[in-house]
């Protein structure tokens, strides 16, 4: 790996990242709009596509305080074309480009260089990768080092998880469910636990179940061809459903972590959550009371702002109090019900929830009508490039019950690396 270290000179690393710093670009990968940023000496971060142009670059400026948009350099080129030619699928490595990493410790940059030896397509526990350090017992240091990566799919830290073969965390834009996509791309089979009972464990990626009827996604493929001829023509273009359900083993961790994360860049969010656990350390597993338990000044001290410890001290009182579903119990509600329930909780919005019955439950009809993607892809394929309100989008999904979760799945294919007409940078 090309890394330029710059601790002796002289300056502030703020100050020394403005003199090098030679400006950023976004540029268009199977997942999104990706940025890139850059120096004179190489390549200095890459940020994963969020909801906005404008919030992509803000993740972007937390790593990169000042830069300006232009024509990228030959080092940000090369990066670029190593990351749409990763996610396209290509098994040709393409030239890696050379970074500057300055102020990087130097034990980060060994476990990114080690890092950088997994092979496309397959995985690394954390424990494992710690190994191939030379230090076994900085598992925990060395998921705090990959939550931290400065350029994620140079460096592939998506192709950590945990030694459970649950994917656990991501620090991106859209956490797990990005690192399933990108693991998708790469046609990565990732080892996964059903999380509903009735599934299919010889076959995990089949294990999609609602709480009554155990089914597999070649019932819904075959449901939705018969019944709708673009999205039939859509699924014979993307190949195999790849949707999956990564089971859960505590709503409230999940849930605490989802609010830590809010409206942070991956890095500052793996950085504080991290510094959440180490409060409770040597438990392994936070509990309710533990919040409960812990002061205002030492959430602070772990980077919470004021909304984001009442809203966990919200969720703490209400596991405390049972007004949070057990993992067992969730699995006997219906969708509603549990969007309901959850929303209740400060910072656990309507998509949050979504996303936790597709990829955590396993639910198999489930719309987020008001996610973007879902109605990109729907302009692309049904309404010739308009995007449809997230009413109209609603009323058109209708076709695809009982099976709108793996229809989104197609949907989000269908919206990969494609602009609309007059589209806003996002």
């Amino acid at each position: 790996m090309h890394v330029l270290r710059g601790r002796e000179q002289a300056g502030t690393t703020d100050e020394r990242r403005t003199e090098m710093t030679s400006g950023h670009a976004f540029f268009e990968t199977p997942i999104g709009r990706c940025a890139v940023a850059w120096s004179n000496r190489g390549v200095q971060a890459l940020q994963l596509p969020d909801e906005t142009d404008e919030k992509t670059l803000a993740g972007l400026r937390k790593r990169v305080p000042v830069s300006m948009e232009r024509a990228p350099s030959k080092d940000a080129k090369k990066a670029i074309a190593f990351v749409t030619g990763l996610l396209s699928g290509n098994k040709t490595p393409f030239p890696f480009p050379k970074l500057d990493l300055e102020d990087i410790p130097e034990y980060n940059i060994y476990v990114y260089n080690t890092l950088r030896s997994v092979p496309v397509g397959t995985t690394v526990s954390y424990g494992e990768l710690a190994s191939r350090t030379g230090k076994p017992r900085a598992a925990r240091a060395v998921g705090r080092i990959v939550g931290l990566n400065p350029v994620p799919l140079l460096i592939p830290c998506h192709r950590v998880i945990g030694a459970d073969g649950h994917l656990h965390g991501f620090s991106a834009p859209g956490g797990v469910v990005t690192k399933r996509r990108i693991l998708d791309l790469e046609g990565t089979q990732v080892p996964k636990t059903p999380a509903l009972s009735g599934g299919n464990t010889k076959n995990p990626n089949k294990a999609f179940t609602d709480r009554k009827h155990p089914v597999g996604t070649a019932m819904a493929v075959r449901f939705l061809k018969s019944r709708d001829p673009v999205m039939k023509a859509l699924i014979e273009r993307t190949g195999p459903c790849g949707l999956a359900v990564d089971g859960m083993t505590s709503l409230f961790e999940t849930l605490l972590e989802a609010i830590v994360y809010q409206q942070l860049t991956g890095k500052a969010a793996a950085t504080i959550f991290g510094r959440v656990t180490d409060l409770f350390r040597p438990k392994k597993v936070i509990e309710p009371l533990d919040i409960l338990r812990a002061s205002d000044e030492e959430l602070r001290s772990a980077g919470l702002s004021g909304p984001k410890i009442a809203a966990i001290r919200d969720l703490a009182e209400k596991a405390a109090a049972g007004e949070l579903p057990t993992v067992a119990e969730i699995r006997t509600l219906d969708d509603e019900a549990i969007i309901e329930r959850l929303t209740r909780v400060r910072g656990i919005g309507r998509w949050t929830v979504e996303m936790l019955l597709i990829f955590g439950l396993g639910r198999p009809d489930v719309l987020s009508s008001g996610d973007y993607g879902l109605r990109k892809g729907y302009a692309v394929l049904y309404n010739s490039g308009r995007l449809p309100s997230p009413r109209e989008f609603a009323a058109a999904g209708e076709r695809w019950k009982p099976w709108r979760s793996v229809a989104s799945w197609y949907l989000w294919r269908a919206a990969e690396g494609v602009r609309l007409p007059g589209e806003k940078s996002r």
